[in-house]
């Protein structure tokens, strides 16, 4: 396992703790200059944080209090740059071989098997002019392989190619990283591209960690407004806990709203409350639900785009002082129900995926 604890206050602020187990895909998700790639340097040991502790399978590389600071040389790390950093007057497979550290004997042997686990066999002779934007990060991969690493780090490797690249560089590395036994740590600002990638996502903003968790957890469950926000959470709104028939409910405008879970907090507090648009459900016109009594209620349709088969309406919900409500469902079911813009609809909000948060 990976462990990380990074505090500075020069050049950058950090406030970083983080954990990655052998054989998990960990992302790093923030803005831009939150301080993502500065936390894989410092596990690199290409920088150095004030204080704190880096240690990998139960290795300290990095330990402030007992002056330990492991050169980059002797951490056995991985990595994968933005910009692929290869040697354009090397072909693939001496760009690979650079990192070997096997008998040289065997350098050949190894990286025609580095090359096959990445996708590149019969391109060892060529250089990275010759090769597209996809092929250079594949021999970034093979060449942070060649270390035979404890810990893999990837400095937003997707951003240098075509989304149609991207989305078959997804399904690559998703394949390879069920061949690697180590921890493995990518820096995005995608929060698609970590949800569909990662076993955990560690929210930075600031230089601080905000949240670490699995990304349904992180996403549709952040701790406060603040993580929220940085996740890009829908549908987040506020409103007061009251009693109602024995149960705490939420009142948001003339509307008491059932929720399922609301441990820590108590009749009277005002609290915030998201629910992720694929929660919302259509009363379909074509099929009653016995789901429609489930937190019902009723908006007028202002906006619809369609992408890649989903749906996405904003919804103007009756008696909430024009507060409006995102909603995605399958683009069958809006066409076969005949939804327009303009039209007042009913829905309602699932109970069980109502997540209550503080300020």
């Amino acid at each position: 396992m990976l462990q990380v604890k990074l505090q500075q206050t020069l050049p950058t602020t950090l406030d970083v703790e983080l954990h990655c187990e052998k054989g998990e895909v960990l992302a790093l998700v923030g803005p831009s200059g939150a301080g993502k790639s500065t936390v894989l340097r410092c596990i690199a040991g290409l920088q150095s944080p004030q204080q704190g502790l880096v240690s990998c399978k139960g290795q300290t590389w990095f330990d402030s209090e007992a002056k330990l600071n492991k050169t980059p040389q002797q951490r056995r790390v991985g990595m994968v740059f933005q910009n692929y950093a290869l040697f354009p007057h090397l072909t693939v497979m001496e760009n690979i071989k650079l990192a070997l550290d096997v008998d040289k004997d065997k350098h050949h042997h190894h990286g025609k098997q580095l090359l096959e686990q990445v996708n590149l066999s019969g391109l060892e002779q060529r250089y990275p002019h010759q090769l597209s934007g996809g092929q250079q990060q594949r021999v970034a991969i093979a060449r942070a392989l060649a270390r035979q690493p404890e810990v893999l780090l990837l400095d937003e490797p997707f951003s240098a190619v075509d989304k149609v690249t991207r989305r078959k560089l997804y399904m690559e590395l998703n394949t390879l990283r069920r061949q690697l036994d180590m921890p493995v740590i990518l820096v995005t600002h995608d929060l698609d591209e970590a949800a569909m990638l990662a076993d955990s996502l560690c929210v930075i903003h600031q230089g601080s960690t905000l949240q670490q968790g699995t990304p349904d957890k992180v996403l549709f469950q952040p701790n406060n407004v603040a993580i929220a926000r940085q996740v890009d959470a829908r549908n987040v709104f506020n409103g007061q806990l009251v009693l109602d028939d024995k149960s705490l409910k939420i009142q948001w405008y003339d509307h008491l709203i059932e929720v399922t879970n609301t441990a820590g907090f108590s009749i009277g507090d005002t609290v915030h409350w998201t629910l992720s648009p694929s929660k919302v459900l259509l009363h379909q016109r074509v099929r009653k639900s016995s789901g429609e009594h489930e937190n019902p209620l009723q908006g007028t349709i202002s906006e619809m785009v369609c992408l890649r088969g989903i749906t996405t309406m904003i919804l103007k919900i009756v008696q909430t002082d024009n507060r409006y409500l995102q909603m995605d469902l399958p683009e069958h079911v809006a066409m076969r129900n005949g939804l327009t813009i303009g039209e007042t609809i009913s829905v309602s909000l699932l109970a069980d995926a109502i997540h209550l948060m503080s300020e």
